[in-house]
């Protein structure tokens, strides 16, 4: 198998994680500042999980980039994005 195969399937399967990521979000219930305040927490924790989410992607990338054909250690060696 090609690695860009092992690569678009990867990308498919992090872009599903962030989206699900974002729809989490509940949007503020006031139109002022002060209706951002309880959502600061959820917000923080979101884009800590969507830098980590994207160091995850950048390392995954490089090793695929790193092998010239992806055999069973490869796959072995490319865990699960979902972290089932």
């Amino acid at each position: 198998m090609g690695r860009g195969r092992l690569e678009a399937f990867s990308d498919g399967v992090l872009a599903i994680i962030i989206t699900i990521m974002v729809l989490e979000l509940k949007v503020p219930h006031g139109a002022d500042p002060a209706a951002l305040a309880p959502l600061l927490p959820v917000f923080l924790s979101y884009v800590l999980s969507f830098i980590f989410v994207g160091v995850y992607w950048s390392n995954h990338h490089h090793l695929l980039h790193a092998v010239r054909h992806v055999n069973g250690r490869i796959l072995w060696a490319n865990p699960d994005p979902s972290g089932v």
